[in-house]
């Protein structure tokens, strides 16, 4: 667990680097707070104000020290604290990465499960066209013809915004879309592992029902690669929904930093980014502790 939290905090800090490095090579966010008769004069004082005007190295230094009190600075845009502006849009996120995350384990265990028990079928033939369509078509695009065909042309839910249930079937479909295909892929890969095994022969001998060695005693062994693939794709979702996000107009941390991105607001980008790689560490830890109670051969060993 240790070297696990090392690494974590290692892969936060080179994750902070990279953003506050990329973000002040994309141009001066003085130039787009103060109109264009500003004078020099008024440049110079504007980036003094935001710290602007001091090295490289010192501002990052100064940043971190911040940071580890949770502090990220004032939102050049919006004027306000940047990482309440990322609290205050997370329970929209974590809504759609949790719907998202239902609606791909309602369709991948299921098929995964099938496939593998009809090896070689047609349900094996379809799932396995069905992964690869998902993983072929992105999930923006996904999102699009969602909102052409269900919204525009069936109108039978709305296209974009947050409200009841029926805003958020649209974005889960879109956000769910490509992890499906490949838990589905994995879940039958170690479903067929499990299904030959000496103990699932032992039980077929003894008698148990095809249904209930399949779905209680084989698919609960299959599930520790998949629930690696359940955090990450997770993680992903609260740190990678901002397409989805965007495309639905949806009100979450993604598109508050895509916002932030072209209005070069350094402060909540890097809010945003600090608190997806935070989420992302912790998450996969939990999954790594997860492993001993799905498995208790893990937690023995």
């Amino acid at each position: 667990m240790l070297k696990r939290i090392a690494q974590g905090l290692v892969a936060i800090v080179g994750a902070l680097l990279i953003v506050f490095v990329a973000q002040r090579l994309s141009g001066d966010p003085v130039a787009l707070m103060l109109p264009m008769d500003a004078g020099e004069e008024d440049f110079a004082a504007m980036r003094s104000a935001l710290g602007l005007d001091k090295p490289l190295p010192l501002q990052f230094a100064i940043f971190l020290g911040n940071a580890l009190q949770g502090d990220f600075g004032q939102s050049y845009q919006w004027n306000a604290p940047a990482m309440q502006l990322i609290l205050e849009r997370l329970p929209a996120t974590l809504e759609l990465a949790m719907a998202g995350l239902v609606f791909a384990l309602l369709l991948a265990v299921p098929l995964g499960v099938l496939s593998a028990v009809h090896r070689g079928g047609a349900i094996d033939r379809a799932g396995k066209i069905f992964a690869m369509l998902g993983q072929a078509v992105p999930g923006f695009w996904i999102g699009l013809l969602l909102i052409l065909f269900i919204a525009v042309e069936l109108q039978w839910l709305p296209a974009f915004g947050r409200g009841d249930l029926s805003h958020l079937l649209l974005p889960a479909i879109a956000l769910g879309w490509y992890p499906v295909a490949a838990m589905t892929r994995t879940l039958r890969s170690s479903m067929l592992d499990i299904l030959e095994s000496d103990y699932i022969r032992m039980e077929r001998a003894i008698g148990l029902p095809e249904r209930a060695i399949v779905w209680r005693y084989a698919l609960r062994n299959a599930m520790a690669p998949l629930a690696t693939m359940i955090g990450v794709y997770f993680a992903n979702m609260l740190g990678g929904a901002f397409v989805i996000e965007v495309v639905f107009a949806w009100p979450g941390v993604g598109r508050t930093v895509v916002e932030a991105v072209f209005a070069r607001d350094f402060p909540v980008v890097q809010a945003g980014v600090v608190l997806s790689a935070v989420v992302f560490v912790a998450v996969n830890l939990l999954v790594d502790l997860s492993y001993g109670f799905i498995d208790p051969r893990i937690r023995h060993d």
